[in-house]
């Protein structure tokens, strides 16, 4: 207790952190104590941030914020005219959840009006304001923006920060601010500050972030939207490093969420890649669900495995050879289980994977069933990563609509770093997701969903489920599934 007193130690049990000051510098740290389902790439995280850096981590936004050089423009389609949905219905008890948004949002005369709802918040409780914005971004000029290039040769420490609220930290340029205009049982509103349902908004937010660490981008900054990563070649090194990117913060005013953020790393897992001294690595997760998948045991089991790996013969050598084995069920069982483990390897092999290209679309072949969901990302009929999960208690009983919908959103949630800002093409076996972009009446899992699929540049095509043996989920009964649930899942290059 004497060590604790001398130090100033300070407990914070809610957001499991600890802060102390050092006797010998008086410099402030934080650490941040992970729970047991942190990544093991982050056992500790530590910022040796001076007291004066403790304003960028804020509990809460400030209220709206002050102007900036560059403002959220809304350029439309010329010769668009204003639209205007119905709302829809909300529940009395919401309208003290439309107040908690104060400051951000402001009565409004505008002839818009796009609908708006009321959301449950996952994990925080409490509602969340969402507005269907499909009108608009229907009408909206799209802009497209580059993933960053990771070049981090010779750096052996790393932290990341991730901004709170990132998009409210954005004002929208006066003049459009009529168009985020939304209608609800309680009058009409508008957005003063960026909603993250906007079409535009993610690649405008690259390129404020951008814009705000321009001097030390490829030097020891990358920003993908709002999360920025610092590299280093040493510890020394990375404290003044920290100190600049903390510093750039302060002078733009934008915020980080302390909890969300990890110091002084040795490696780290990010945009797909495992990051450490060793270079840039490939995230093992890529091709975990294929080299997990345990030995068929039925005939229909043999034969969901070898329509999976009968679709990239073209690519694997030998594979009439190898796959004869389990074809013919005349050998025995030690053959067939040698051609089993042969094909995993070369499904998951460099001549099957292959390096995305964020020149050109990119495919997903999407698929559900009471097995789980499962989704394969590919280009040019070439793998990128497979990705698959069990379904969730809550799950089991979403009607097939909704089922098929959500491994839509796992897909893109999972791969968003290789999707966002690129168009990709979505398949399915479920004709009715077709229509998922333009459907006037959405219940609210499929409203929230709707949020996170605005973001991307996409087209959902049916492709009939005898077609679909790439992410049959039916064919991925035997996987050693697990939730992505609490972990920011990131898929690698090979």
């Amino acid at each position: 207790m004497d060590w604790m007193k001398e130090h100033n130690v300070l407990l914070d049990i809610t957001s499991k952190t600890v802060q102390m000051k050092s006797s010998k510098s008086g410099k402030v740290m934080h650490i941040h104590l992970p729970s047991h389902k942190h990544s093991t790439h982050s056992k500790c995280h530590r910022s040796s941030a001076d007291r004066e850096d403790t304003d960028v981590f804020s509990e809460e936004l400030p209220g709206l914020l002050p102007d900036r050089d560059v403002e959220f423009a809304i350029e439309l389609v010329p010769g668009t005219a204003p639209v205007s949905w119905r709302p829809y219905r909300m529940a009395p008890d919401e309208l003290k959840d439309l107040k908690l948004d104060e400051g951000f949002i402001r009565p409004s005369l505008s002839p818009w009006g796009c609908p708006a709802l009321f959301v449950e918040k996952k994990d925080q409780g409490g509602k969340r304001l969402c507005v269907d914005y499909r009108p608009l971004n229907a009408v909206t000029i799209k802009n497209k923006y580059p993933l960053p290039h990771i070049d981090i040769f010779g750096a052996k420490v790393f932290s990341k920060i991730d901004l709170r609220s990132s998009y409210y930290q954005i004002k929208i340029r006066e003049e459009d601010i009529p168009k985020t205009a939304f209608s609800t049982r309680y009058g009409l509103y508008e957005y003063l500050v960026i909603s993250f349902v906007l079409t535009n908004a993610p690649a405008f937010f690259m390129y404020m972030m951008n814009s705000v660490f321009m001097n030390e981008l490829d030097k020891f900054v990358v920003v993908f939207i709002d999360d920025i990563l610092i590299y280093s070649k040493s510890e020394e090194e990375h404290k003044e490093h920290l100190r600049i990117a903390l510093t750039r913060l302060r002078e733009h005013k934008l915020y980080a969420k302390f909890s969300k953020c990890a110091f002084w790393l040795k490696e780290v897992s990010f945009l797909g890649h495992i990051l450490s001294e060793k270079g840039v690595g490939v995230d093992p997760s890529k091709v975990e669900d294929v080299l997990n998948w345990k030995q068929p045991k039925t005939v229909t089991e043999i034969r969901s495995f070898l329509g999976l790996a009968g679709y990239y013969r073209r690519f694997t050598k030998d594979f009439s050879k190898t796959a004869k084995p389990m074809t013919s069920l005349t050998k025995k069982i030690s053959n067939c289980e040698e051609a089993f483990q042969t094909l995993k390897k070369l499904l998951t092999s460099a001549t099957v994977l292959a390096q995305p290209d964020v020149t050109k679309p990119f495919d997903v072949y999407c698929d559900a069933s009471s097995n789980g969901l499962s989704c394969v990302l590919m280009q040019e009929g070439r793998v990128i990563a497979y990705a698959s999960r069990q379904l969730r208690k809550h799950e089991a009983n979403y009607p097939t609509h909704d089922l098929e919908l959500a491994a839509v959103v796992h897909a893109l949630t999972i791969w968003r770093h290789y999707l966002l800002g690129n168009t990709c093409h979505i398949y399915t076996d479920h004709k009715s997701l077709k229509y998922i972009l333009t459907q006037l009446k959405l219940n609210m899992r499929q409203q929230r969903w709707l949020e996170l699929i605005k973001d991307y540049d996409l087209e959902i095509h049916y492709h009939p489920g005898k077609a679909n043996v790439v992410a049959d989920a039916r064919a991925w009964p035997t996987l050693e599934m697990r939730s992505m649930k609490g972990r920011r899942l990131v898929l690698g290059l090979t």
